[in-house]
C-alpha cells in the first residue's frame, strides 16, 4: 500500500506544479481534514477549494517536491514554492513540511502542513512581517482574511 500512498504524494504535487486544483482535491478523501499555519482548520470541500483557490490566482508558482516517503497509512514530504504573494507583489520561497495520513483507498484523508509564519510573512509582507509577523495580530489578521477569501471563493463557486 505505501507504494500507492507515494504514488498519491507524486500526484499531488505534480498537480500543484501544473496549478491543477482540482487534481490536488482528487487525491483527497471526501472527509479529508487539512491544517496549515493560515488555514488550521479545514474540512471536507473547504480543503479542495482552498487548493483551487490559490492555484487559479497563481501567476509565477513553481512547486517542487523536494523530498517525499510513505509508509502504511503515513506519509510526509518536505516541499518548496516560489511565488508572487498577489496583496503585495512580493516575492516568496516557502519551504513546507507536510504529513499524510491516507485511507484504505489511497486518498489523503489528514494533511498538515507547517512552515515558518515568520518567515513567511516577513517575505510576504515586508516592513510589517518583519517588526509583527511574529505576533498573534498579524497571524489572526491573514488567517481572516484568508478565510474570508476562501468563503468568497466557495460562495462564487457554488453559484
Amino acid at each position: 500500500m505505501s507504494e500507492g500512498n507515494s504514488g498519491t504524494i507524486e500526484r499531488f504535487y505534480a498537480a500543484f506544479a501544473a496549478c491543477d486544483g482540482a487534481g490536488m482535491e482528487a487525491c483527497y478523501a471526501a472527509d479529508i481534514s487539512f491544517s496549515d499555519p493560515v488555514f488550521p482548520d479545514l474540512n471536507g470541500p473547504e480543503a479542495g477549494g482552498m487548493w483551487r483557490m490559490l492555484t487559479s490566482q497563481a501567476k509565477d508558482l513553481e512547486i517542487e517536491l523536494a523530498e517525499h516517503q510513505a509508509e502504511g497509512d503515513r506519509g510526509s514530504a518536505r516541499w518548496i514554492a516560489d511565488y508572487t504573494f498577489s496583496k503585495t507583489g512580493r516575492k516568496v520561497r516557502n519551504n513546507v513540511s507536510a504529513s499524510f495520513r491516507f485511507g484504505s483507498d489511497g486518498l489523503i484523508t489528514e494533511h498538515h502542513d507547517d512552515f515558518g509564519f515568520w518567515k513567511w510573512s516577513r517575505q510576504a509582507l515586508g516592513a510589517p512581517g518583519v517588526l509583527l509577523g511574529w505576533t498573534p495580530i498579524v497571524r489572526n489578521g491573514v488567517r481572516k482574511q484568508a478565510g474570508q477569501n476562501l468563503d468568497e471563493f466557495l460562495g462564487a463557486a457554488a453559484e
